[in-house]
């Protein structure tokens, strides 16, 4: 009997690469268990994931310090509260704004490059000649891009948390006259001593799942070079929804107790 072909709204494109993605994942992780990396390969990815989103991250780091306490820091002092301003902002830069805000301004910088530099081989067969040559394209192009998201994302977060804590304090001092000493207290007494680890392992997460799925719809593109703006504004979207509702799910696990 011939088989029944399934109809196309129950297998979803999008869904289709998401899995596809994911096994575009899996074997990177293990090339990466096997210490398959190009370490000059790994240099220009890390130049590229680093050093480029440096800037937007620590602009938008002073930006969130100094407009948290204008939203938040005026009614605390309002309330004579002043002297909790600074743990109520550690404790919401560590455990949500750094990581998700990190991970969005590195979705914009990083992953439509990779996944355009991508998806533009893989319609100009740049991929298909990789394969020729017996060159696993997973364990060339794939694996360094993860592998430098995976150390540049938690260092990014890192000093948007370190720069926004500064601005935050700054604008503390300069517009609601709290001593350094009362803002810098308040952040000792507030942080438990998982938050800032717990900040990392989120970054940790959120990087992995930006290279992998920008990777995998890039490679996963097809037709022509008009494809490739879909693809990059697809894997945009895709990473936009799936961090966060990971965001949720780490979340809960590190601090629902």
């Amino acid at each position: 009997m011939p088989r029944r072909r399934v109809p196309t709204w129950l297998r979803p494109r999008w869904l289709i690469r998401l899995g596809e993605s994911c096994l575009i994942g899996g074997q990177a992780l293990a090339a990466l268990a096997k210490g398959q990396v190009g370490i000059n390969d790994l240099m220009v990815e890390l130049m590229e994931a680093g050093p480029g989103s440096f800037l937007i991250v620590i602009i938008t780091g002073l930006a969130a310090g100094t407009v948290f306490n204008i939203q938040a820091a005026s009614e605390l002092v309002k309330q004579g509260a002043g002297a909790t301003v600074g743990g109520i902002l550690a404790l919401g830069l560590a455990r949500e704004i750094a990581p998700i805000l990190t991970a969005t301004l590195v979705t914009g910088k990083v992953a439509t490059a990779y996944a355009a530099q991508l998806g533009t081989m893989k319609v100009t067969e740049q991929i298909d000649a990789i394969t020729m040559l017996r060159t696993d394209p997973v364990q060339y192009l794939v694996v360094p891009r993860v592998l430098a998201m995976l150390i540049m994302t938690p260092v990014q977060c890192l000093a948007f948390f370190a720069v926004a804590m500064w601005s935050g304090q700054v604008s503390s001092t300069l517009l609601y006259q709290i001593p350094p000493s009362v803002f810098w207290n308040s952040v000792r007494t507030w942080m438990e001593p998982s938050d800032l680890p717990a900040m990392l392992l989120k970054a940790v997460v959120f990087g992995l799942q930006i290279a992998v799925i920008s990777c995998g719809w890039g490679l996963t593109t097809r037709g022509g070079p008009k494809e490739v703006g879909t693809s990059t504004t697809g894997a945009v979207v895709m990473i936009l929804v799936t961090v966060s509702l990971m965001d949720v799910v780490l979340t809960q696990l590190l601090f629902g107790q």
